[in-house]
């Protein structure tokens, strides 16, 4: 027996307690401990080799880039155990070049894309026990970390980077599942800066976000609604999702420098086009809400979550989008063909789908 083989065998007996109390059918969003995780570590300009842990806890510099000045980017996406028994991955590609995208805009060594599936693929092999089986309707939340280590006082890039991928298994984002949820629009709240980190994928948009999502969350709501911060006319996004409207056969959803580009977003656009429905990426004024028939969510998180109403809480007024709380057709429709893809029920015509082999 190999030395990865022992170490496999091992861990599996330290986590038989964590396995047999799980519930896999009433799964949360949460965090659960699993077998292993996948790091490499960046230094002297060369990304290293791929290697395995046990362990929870990183050791970091005190003083990392990552921790002062906020060198870090992260991505999320999600494998499923279909039917069949097979386990395929969403679109890992998308998320590797997302990745670098937000190296990009925080000038941090970017990960190549091939090292980046490596990793993915070996994180979800080594948990493999962990893939919710397929009538729980659950998945595998896969989450790629990468923050600066390198010591640094003044404000410039880290020279050594760590890249990290841990698994977790996680049901609905929102409680509930596949239901319509409520939103409010208050302005007092931006997102993002224009011209400035929304379109990246890094802590700090989410940092920002937390106070507004708080409050939101104490009046009843799944979550804050952003307008453009600029002009206060336009949707942005709804919490940490992308937001498309549909109206007069059309799939509508805005266009703007501070909106995280979802890769689900554009699946479902996909979609949409492949129904019959015109698709508008482009600004959407916050009136235009008035005109939708459905309204909803979108982000690997939420997969896709139908809105039951936005109330804009400044102007006193709520823009209805189900009055039996029952999700409209067409979300209806998107959400079950994404889904259907992602556990295998429907071919893949679009090459979105690494079956783990």
């Amino acid at each position: 027996m190999t030395e990865i083989h022992e170490l496999i065998v091992k861990i599996k007996k330290q986590n038989k307690n964590i396995m047999e109390q799980i519930d896999w059918a009433n799964l949360g969003f949460g965090y659960i401990k699993t077998d292993f995780n996948i790091r490499c570590t960046y230094s002297n300009g060369q990304w290293g080799e791929l290697e395995v842990h046990d362990t929870e806890y990183i050791s970091l510099h005190i003083a990392a880039t990552s921790l002062h000045y906020g060198q870090e980017a992260f991505e999320g996406l999600k494998a499923y155990r279909g039917q069949d028994g097979k386990i395929r991955i969403f679109r890992m590609d998308e998320n590797a070049k997302r990745m670098q995208d937000s190296c990009s805009g925080i000038l941090m060594a970017k990960l190549p894309v091939e090292k980046f599936e490596q990793a993915v693929i070996k994180a979800v092999k080594l948990n493999e026990r962990f893939v919710p089986p397929y009538e729980s309707g659950a998945s595998l939340y896969v989450r790629p970390l990468l923050i600066g280590s390198g010591a640094q006082i003044g404000v410039k890039p880290a020279t050594e980077y760590m890249f990290i991928i841990f698994v977790t298994p996680v049901g609905p984002y929102f409680k509930g599942g596949f239901q319509t949820t409520p939103f409010v629009i208050m302005r007092e709240y931006d997102r993002s800066a224009p011209l400035g980190m929304g379109k990246y994928k890094v802590g700090g948009n989410y940092a920002a976000s937390l106070v507004a999502g708080q409050r939101a969350h104490e009046m009843g709501y799944s979550n804050i609604f952003y307008l453009d911060a600029k002009e206060k006319k336009y949707i942005d996004e709804c919490g940490a999702a992308n937001f498309f409207g549909i109206k007069n056969n059309t799939y509508i959803t805005p266009q703007s420098a501070s909106i995280l580009p979802s890769i689900t977003n554009r699946s479902l656009m996909v979609l949409a086009a492949e129904l019959g429905l015109k698709v508008e990426q482009r600004q959407v004024p916050v009136e235009e809400l008035d005109t939708f028939d459905e309204a909803g969510a979108c982000g690997t998180a939420a997969v896709l979550s139908p809105i039951e109403r936005i109330h804009d809480f400044d102007e006193k007024k709520s823009y209805i989008f189900s009055h039996d709380g029952k999700p409209g057709p067409i979300c209806d429709k998107l959400y079950h063909k994404l889904r259907a893809i992602q556990y295998g029920d429907e071919a893949d015509n679009h090459g979105w789908i690494t079956v783990v082999e």
